[in-house]
């Protein structure tokens, strides 16, 4: 298990982009700003998808335009295809995280292309990327199971695994995007994805819909897993997967991280101060545990 690990926060888009609300381009700098403050270095700030599929994203590039540069901290932004990453290029984004999914069905209704295809999308999106200067990530979606399909097959997602490394990805992660993986299936796919990585970094990607979450990001780590998502106060999810609500929470992860002395930078107090103004925000109760039971030891 590594001493450190790197907490990539997901909050401004895989966590806004389920949610009821439609908050303006004003809170989401506000909130990328919060969790800047609270120690957050590589951040999910947009999608470059269409506002009519996803509107909680609109507004990309005038939230990029509206963010301060800082050397420390690193703003990403999802693509799903080719003219999502010209509109990312365009908007001066130094990092690109594209989806390719595991499955057929899920893919269709998500992206409107098979599995085959996203990662073909993301061989073509990488080398473009690599020309221009910007760091690729793949992230592959549906990778522990499918609300369409059930089950998934485990060496298909280490091919994608390994072609995403091959085409260049500076990590690949592995994503749970229904909640439904135990942390051995982690352990597994996570073990068989390091070993074709070719030296890529590794991150992974949980939902917390059947309270999985936090015990897969532990099992994650047994693994040595460089990076993980979350989501603070554990908003969100998958507006195209039936039910497949709730991330991990940032500040619950960040609380057991620090029990373990696994270091992530963050801030305890600042994280859960930022739960009650997203709540306000949104008009809704946050799942995450920590702001509502407080710090331990108590200062």
């Amino acid at each position: 298990m590594n001493a450190a690990v790197e907490i990539v926060e997901v909050a401004p888009r895989d966590g806004l982009q389920s949610e009821e609300a439609v908050l303006p381009v004003e809170t989401r700098v506000d909130l990328i700003n919060r969790c800047i403050d609270a120690g957050a270095r590589r951040i999910e700030v947009c999608s470059f998808v269409n506002p009519a599929r996803v509107p909680q994203m609109a507004g990309a590039e005038e939230v990029l335009a509206a963010l301060s540069e800082l050397q420390d901290v690193t703003y990403i932004g999802l693509v799903l295809n080719e003219r999502g990453f010209e509109r990312a290029a365009n908007a001066g984004v130094r990092e690109i995280n594209v989806v390719a999914v595991a499955t057929d069905t899920f893919g269709v209704r998500n992206q409107g292309a098979t599995s085959a295809e996203t990662i073909a999308t993301f061989e073509a999106i990488a080398a473009r990327a690599l020309d221009a200067g910007i760091r690729p990530t793949l992230t592959i979606s549906t990778a522990f199971g499918c609300p369409y399909e059930g089950e998934v097959d485990a060496p298909w997602v280490t091919e994608l695994v390994r072609r995403g490394a091959a085409a260049g990805a500076a990590e690949v992660a592995l994503a749970d995007t229904i909640g439904v993986a135990s942390p051995r299936d982690v352990i597994e796919r996570l073990t068989a994805a390091r070993a074709v990585l070719d030296g890529a970094a590794l991150r992974a990607h949980f939902h917390n819909t059947r309270n999985t979450g936090i015990a897969n990001a532990y099992a994650a780590l047994e693994v040595g897993v460089d990076a993980l998502d979350s989501s603070l106060g554990g908003i969100g999810g998958c507006p195209f997967a039936p039910n497949a609500t709730g991330n991990i929470p940032t500040e619950d992860l960040a609380f057991m991280l620090s029990r373990m002395g696994v270091e992530t930078g963050l801030d305890l107090s600042k994280l859960v101060a930022i739960v009650p103004w997203i709540e306000a925000q949104l008009g809704t109760r946050a799942p995450g545990l920590l702001s509502k039971a407080g710090l331990f030891p108590r200062s």
